[in-house]
């Protein structure tokens, strides 16, 4: 992947394999934060986190960040109150930058850190979280509907779960009708959509201004 100055969706949405993730995002990961999240007024993983904040109280286990990338997500989770969370995610480099990540009284904001390609099978056993959340990480050349089997099987029965779909790549990669599916199944409660915006107003990237997520929220049954 050629080196750019000032890496951005474009290059993100240029992804095709796994192995495009780990150089793409090695070589972001140290300024993702600042060039991506601030510049661009990023806010998706602020809605997203809201909304399983509002299950905070229900929520029984420790929470996995899906896709955690530097942090962001999980550092809104312990802001709100939710502990302990871990993270996992397919690029080391942004799983360096999501460890130096604090709370205010300075401990870490994960618990444990899983470096992992999302795509396979996770070397997790079934059960193990009461809750999921992702946000930015279901969406064009990272995750489709079929990783959705292996966050099911890692989530405990009763699971509060968050889950940010760009909505282009929603209806383009058939998140609809699997998860129609998975609740038809009993895997799932038949979930709520919740649309929001994934840049505050005034963000600098007219192209992507008016970019939409749905949020994913059900439990595991």
């Amino acid at each position: 992947m050629t080196r750019k100055q000032k890496l951005g969706l474009d290059d993100a949405y240029s992804i095709k394999t796994p192995s495009d993730s780990v150089r793409l995002y090695g070589e972001w990961a140290t300024t993702y934060d600042q060039d991506f999240v601030a510049s661009e007024n990023y806010v998706c993983h602020l809605r997203v986190a809201e909304q399983l904040l509002k299950q905070r109280t229900r929520i029984n286990g420790a929470v996995l960040d899906v896709g955690c990338g530097t942090g962001v997500v999980g550092a809104c989770l312990r802001e709100g109150g939710i502990d302990p969370v871990d993270g996992i995610d397919i690029s080391r480099s942004m799983l360096d930058q999501a460890g130096k990540k604090t709370t205010g009284d300075n401990t870490p904001v994960y618990r444990k850190l899983i470096a992992a390609d999302l795509t396979g099978r996770l070397e997790i056993a079934d059960d193990q979280y009461g809750g999921l959340i992702s946000a930015g990480t279901f969406t064009f050349g990272h995750l489709g509907p079929a990783s959705l089997d292996e966050l099911w099987r890692i989530a405990a029965p009763g699971a509060h779960c968050a889950i940010g779909v760009r909505s282009t790549h929603f209806e383009s990669a058939g998140f609809g009708e699997k998860l129609a599916k998975d609740a038809a199944k009993g895997t799932i409660t038949k979930p709520d959509l919740v649309e929001v915006n994934m840049y505050s107003p005034g963000t600098p990237n007219l192209e992507h201004a008016g970019d939409k997520a749905l949020i994913v929220i059900c439990q595991l049954v």
